[in-house]
């Protein structure tokens, strides 16, 4: 579940841009992508220019603040996403690459990575479009169009699922709902960072009950029906330590009834969206960038929420989501393998280490079950196996966090 400015991606890195973005640009003109600095703070978030070049540009955002933080720079209706880089830890900096063409933008930072953000100001880009060109144009464009197969596809499936899950909520046939639950989810994991660029679209579906309090949203979506689902004890505590039942009943029939309905409606305008000609020329103005970045995003996905055990907090499906994320950025990577694997000697370095990252990521979680035959409770996994998935996160996040700047170089 993305955690961002209702702009957003996902981050992403799959915006909905009204701008287009180019995943790949002449050979001499991609050398090396034109560096700007952030520096995010409690409240501001100062770029070292508030123009540039069109063509790569790549964000080192600087963390001078006391939370973990998040960079974007917008499209120019302050919504859309065209970059995005989150989980910047205190005192720490990390690089957002984009290839932008010529408009106006705007820059953001969240720290903590709730609310409105902070530092929202105008960014320029001049100079002229940026054309797709070169020898492996033609194979990028092969990668672009398959990749938006495969989210076509995953929505195709979800689709349907979600009415059968939302009719069986709606019925009161818990027990097949809460078998359904994580299945559903899991389809809508894989390509979430597609969904976060529709606006509000993704808080609608996947926010939980604190995050739409902290965003004064209206609790919709999946995290809303979890609950019912799961009635907490009558002693137990929100993720954010408040009493579960603050603000809080169990759906009457009649909710229930509105609560599925949305889900569906909401499910069924990101079935639309992904089916029209808007998505399809969205991905392919972005090129193969788009999903390095949707790759990254999936795996940020499991470091803030899944491997802690705070996203399904009442159902402890978490396992599910975590699996269903590192799918999505194993499929986005291998589309863009072969292009990071022709870089050379660093690009072949990089490659084996993602490689043998999803490798040993892929076993570690296999110990505790599988998306077919079942995960294990979140609430039943030893404190040292989640120690052992967390340090194969990072091993794994660091190689992806350069790939883009890999495969536009």
């Amino acid at each position: 579940m993305n955690r961002r400015p209702l702009a957003l991606l996902a981050p992403l890195a799959v915006a909905a841009l009204a701008v287009s973005l180019a995943g790949c640009v002449a050979k001499a003109d991609a050398a090396g992508a034109a560096a700007l600095t952030v520096n995010s703070t409690t409240s501001d978030c100062a770029v070292s220019t508030a123009t540039a070049t069109s063509g790569n540009l790549a964000f080192a955002v600087i963390n001078g603040g006391e939370q973990i933080t998040e960079f974007y720079l917008l499209a120019s209706d302050g919504l859309r996403i065209v970059g995005e880089i989150e989980n910047i830890a205190p005192g720490a900096s990390r690089t957002l690459t984009v290839t932008a063409q010529p408009g106006d933008y705007f820059t953001l930072c969240k720290p903590g990575m709730v609310g409105e953000g902070v530092g929202r100001a105008a960014f320029t880009v001049t100079g002229n479009a940026v054309a797709v060109t070169g020898d492996d144009a033609q194979q990028k464009q092969q990668a672009v169009t398959l990749y938006t197969a495969f989210v076509k596809d995953q929505v195709e499936q979800l689709l349907p699922a979600a009415k059968t899950f939302a009719a069986a909520y709606e019925s009161g046939d818990d027990a097949a709902a809460r078998a359904q639950f994580p299945i559903v989810r899991s389809y809508y994991e894989r390509i979430e960072p597609v969904a976060g660029t529709l606006g509000d679209l993704d808080p609608k579906i996947d926010y939980r009950e604190v995050d739409a309090v902290a965003e004064g949203m209206a609790w919709t979506g999946f995290h809303r029906i979890e609950k019912d689902l799961w009635v907490p004890a009558a002693d137990a505590l929100n993720v954010d330590g408040a009493p579960a039942w603050k603000d809080w009943a169990p759906s009457t029939p009649a909710e229930r009834a509105a609560y599925g309905a949305q889900l569906v409606t909401d499910i069924q305008s990101l079935y639309d969206y992904v089916h029209s000609p808007e998505f399809v020329t969205t991905l392919e103005s972005q090129g193969v960038g788009t999903l390095s970045n949707g790759a990254i995003s999936l795996l940020d996905e499991v470091a803030t929420g899944k491997i802690t055990g705070e996203e399904d907090w009442w159902s402890g499906t978490d396992l599910y989501d975590f699996a269903a994320n590192v799918e999505g950025a194993k499929m986005a990577f291998s589309l863009v393998r072969d292009f990071a694997d022709s870089k050379g000697d660093s690009g072949k370095a990089l490659v084996t280490s993602i490689d043998r990252g999803f490798t040993d990521l892929d076993a570690s979680l296999a110990v505790h079950g599988s998306l077919t035959g079942g995960f294990i409770p979140y609430a039943q996994l030893p404190e040292a196996d989640k120690r052992e998935l967390i340090d194969l996160i990072n091993a794994l996040a660091e190689p992806l966090s350069r790939l883009t700047e890999t495969i536009l170089a």
